[in-house]
């Protein structure tokens, strides 16, 4: 009975108490959903540009290449850019943020995997972005395709200790920067190749009695399935939504202290994206080029039309200036007069050195004879060597993960509810691809109409000669007329003038 009493009393409070547990834990949602709105509409009212009244059409003086991973901007790297500019010109390997220095001399052209916080480390004004983007859902798949891909290379090793042993002495003696230095590589091969070396393992204690699957994509035996892969934390706080947050500058490697809090909070409440998306859209409507990964054909002739014929422009116009200044500099140099051999000798070696930096380099050379049509020939004879090299690395690299092999027939066979996951995971980046569509069909008509232009230039110019060729002769006759009568009205007064002398005379 005391009992009984006793559980009488005690419910009511312990009624209280999960109440006002319920109730200070929805309190604390609503704080921190509060907060977190504060801290993103923080961070997107300072992250709206300064309107930069030049036309965001012109070229300007550097090029910043905003990489989003597997949009094909390697392509466009190595066949577009780097046909374009020199060595010289291209700022230090940028891929790795700790080799970046912008205050490099005759730095012009900037291609780099970091995100848009990377603008702050240099002169806005004075920066044109170009990007490429990609269907969401084709980048997914091609982010988890080239981090097998380049995994499954190490699987030559017996362990990851020798494997990390010969990574250390290869950095040493490369000295240089490779794919594991390179964000965001250098966060998902590393997990993706101890996947790999686990299931290995695992399959070697199984020996024969393992099945493998005929779907390269759900071949748990071999390689962490494709499911899995979009739902393990690294691919939500790396891979979904890439693009956006890429251009909002709010990656893992952001230079921004404040963009982690934002990341988190947009990944934690997701109708807070919306806010970074609108500060994204702004940012693509003020770059000079934004291409279509899937629209490759009509994208390359663009971005040659758009931006290598300015390049060009500009690098013959830096060209001819170089070499005025050389030759003013000599001409001022001639009229100093004469002083001692030590400082005639000190002088020479100034101008050799001054040429030496200001002469056109041998790329720079074949620049001036360029024009966008044989930029675009020059990128076709490229992409295929390219690919081919690719897709035989590609080849050899899925050999070790036989049977897996990634194929367009074999993406087909993914069942419909994984890519409906797979585009709810990246809402924003597809609400982003969609408004870049739009862009990119701006920029087309843009182009056609450039095009048209340039094409009726020569034949208003010719229409305007073949006129002035038919009004100068018009003119000819007024003027030959003019004279003609002026001289038949000299002739016939001189000889009426005769006749009264003569009659005179009589």
């Amino acid at each position: 009975m005391r009992c009984l009493i006793l559980e009488l009393k005690l419910g009511p409070i312990l009624l209280l108490l999960i109440c006002a547990t319920i109730t200070t834990k929805a309190a604390a949602n609503g704080d921190g959903y509060k907060q977190c709105e504060h801290t993103v509409k923080k961070w997107a009212f300072s992250s709206q540009d300064s309107e930069i009244k030049d036309d965001k059409h012109v070229m300007r003086n550097l090029l910043f290449f905003l990489h989003v991973p597997r949009t094909g901007g390697r392509t466009y790297f190595h066949c577009f850019l780097k046909k374009l500019y020199a060595n010289a010109q291209e700022c230090p390997r940028s891929y790795d943020k700790l080799r970046f220095d912008p205050r490099k001399e005759n730095c012009r052209l900037l291609s780099t995997h970091d995100d848009y916080s990377m603008m702050v480390k240099l002169p806005k004004e004075q920066t044109s972005v170009v990007t490429i983007l990609r269907n969401p859902i084709d980048r997914v798949f091609s982010t988890y395709e080239f981090s097998v891909e380049v995994a499954a290379r190490f699987l030559v090793h017996r362990d990851l200790t020798s494997l990390s042993r010969m990574a250390k002495r290869a950095r040493l003696k490369a000295g240089g920067v490779s794919t594991l230095d390179i964000w965001p590589w250098k966060y998902l091969v590393p997990w993706m190749r101890e996947d790999l070396f686990a299931r290995r393992d695992a399959r070697i204690s199984k020996g024969q009695s393992y099945i493998i699957t005929n779907d390269s994509y759900d071949m748990e035996e071999i390689l962490m399935p494709l499911r899995d892969y979009i739902n393990d934390p690294i691919a939500q706080e790396i891979i979904h939504n890439g693009a956006t947050f890429q251009i909002a500058g709010l990656t893992n490697n952001s230079y921004l202290a404040e963009s982690h809090e934002v990341r988190r909070c947009v990944l934690k409440y997701q109708s807070l994206g919306q806010y970074v998306l609108e500060v994204v859209k702004k940012r693509l409507d003020s770059m000079l080029y934004v291409g279509l990964t899937e629209n490759h054909r009509e994208s390359a002739t663009m971005f040659a039309n758009l931006v290598g014929a300015q390049v060009i422009a500009q690098l013959t116009k830096s060209s001819l200036n170089s070499d005025f200044s050389i030759a003013n500099g000599s001409e001022q140099r001639s009229l100093l007069p004469n002083s001692k051999s030590d400082a005639n000798h000190q002088e020479n070696n100034s101008y050799r050195k001054l040429k030496k930096v200001s002469s056109p380099s041998k790329d720079e050379a074949e620049n001036s004879n360029m024009d966008a049509g044989k930029l675009m020939e020059a990128y076709e004879s490229c992409i295929s060597s390219l690919r081919n090299s690719q897709s035989e690395r590609r080849a050899k690299s899925l050999k070790r993960i036989s049977p897996a092999n990634f194929t367009k027939e074999a993406r087909r066979k993914v069942p419909e509810q994984l890519l409906q996951e797979i585009t709810s995971l990246n809402s924003l980046d597809m609400q982003l691809y969609s408004y870049a569509q739009n862009i990119f069909a701006k920029q087309q008509a843009l182009m056609v109409q450039n095009m048209v232009r340039a094409e009726n230039l020569p034949s208003t110019l010719d229409e305007r000669a073949h006129n002035n060729s038919y009004s100068l002769p018009s003119w000819k006759v007024i003027v030959l007329a003019t004279t003609s009568l002026l001289v038949l009205f000299f002739v016939f007064h001189f000889v009426n003038a005769r006749r009264r002398t003569s009659k005179v005379k009589l």
